[in-house]
């Protein structure tokens, strides 16, 4: 938790995703008065950004900042992002009859209803990975992950109750509320059929697919104080709801986000003074 300076790097946590932008940014703020500025300049700091990124949705409900252009600090290694996929997290359960399983009529088998949904979902995957692509990413389609099941108590029992959790990564352009409503299109059926009650749900809110245009103002001007093309990332941001309050949004940052949540994490001091001249450089041309 304390700063430590060794090996022309920053160690501590947060020095990398994301504290040690802002330290930077007032660095690159501190070189302007208030008379220099023709646009107002603002550094912006949210809560629950590793979480339920709650704090942007706060502003983006509230309506404020009121703003042209954003950059968000996440480590980037100063290359400009221009989008990312969104993260859906879900939770499906199937609730049926226990009982013996000498006769498997005295139950409604939930984990066998499961079975036949888990089925469903990775149809639904090949489906979204045929008609969605984006040569962008690294991995150019949407993924869809099953992360965990739970499900009965006993081999001679009928399950009665079966919970799954996955996660969806939709490529810009794909709706979560789409993704969803299809979901239960394929799912529904199969609890109706089966007798079978049914709950399906987001585990958290999610965050939507992001994309700037790659001919817009800022891109265009991150692009040439970088000497590096935006590019696309697999990790999530508040850029969605900056976007939502109508400003040009843009990922980028210094450090690598190989060293973001590591116990060791850290700051290249060598990305310290091109973050505060890349910065000055868009103050220049947005705020002068």
């Amino acid at each position: 938790f304390t700063l430590t300076e060794r090996d022309n790097r920053w160690y501590g946590l947060g020095t990398c995703d994301m504290k040690g932008f802002f330290p930077l940014a007032i660095e690159a703020a501190k070189a302007f008065t208030a008379a220099d500025l023709k646009q107002p300049l603002i550094i912006l700091a949210t809560a629950d950004e590793e979480t339920s990124m709650n704090g942007a949705r706060a502003l983006a409900e509230a309506g404020k900042p009121n703003a042209r252009y954003a950059v968000i600090g996440e480590p980037t290694s100063l290359k400009p992002v221009r989008m990312h996929k969104g993260i859906m997290m879900e939770r499906l359960m199937f609730e049926g009859q226990s009982g013996h399983s000498s006769d498997p009529g005295l139950g409604r088998n939930a984990l066998e209803g499961m079975h036949e949904a888990l089925g469903e979902l990775l149809a639904l995957r090949t489906d979204w990975q045929a008609q969605y692509r984006n040569t962008n990413f690294d991995v150019q389609v949407p993924t869809l992950n099953l992360g965990c099941i739970h499900g009965g108590d006993n081999p001679n029992r009928i399950c009665a109750r079966c919970e799954l959790h996955f996660d969806l990564r939709p490529l810009p352009g794909m709706s979560m509320d789409s993704l969803r409503q299809a979901i239960l299109h394929r799912i529904a059926p199969v609890a109706e059929r089966r007798e079978l009650l049914m709950a399906f749900e987001p585990l958290f809110d999610g965050v939507p697919p992001f994309e700037t245009p790659a001919d817009a103002e800022l891109v265009k001007a991150c692009e040439q104080l970088t000497g590096h093309t935006a590019h696309a990332v697999a990790f999530a941001t508040e850029a969605p709801w900056l976007q939502k309050l109508g400003m040009e949004t843009l990922v980028m940052g210094p450090g690598s986000i190989d060293q973001a949540h590591q116990p060791d994490e850290y700051l290249e001091m060598s990305q310290l003074e091109p973050t505060v001249s890349i910065l000055r450089g868009l103050i220049r041309k947005f705020c002068l």
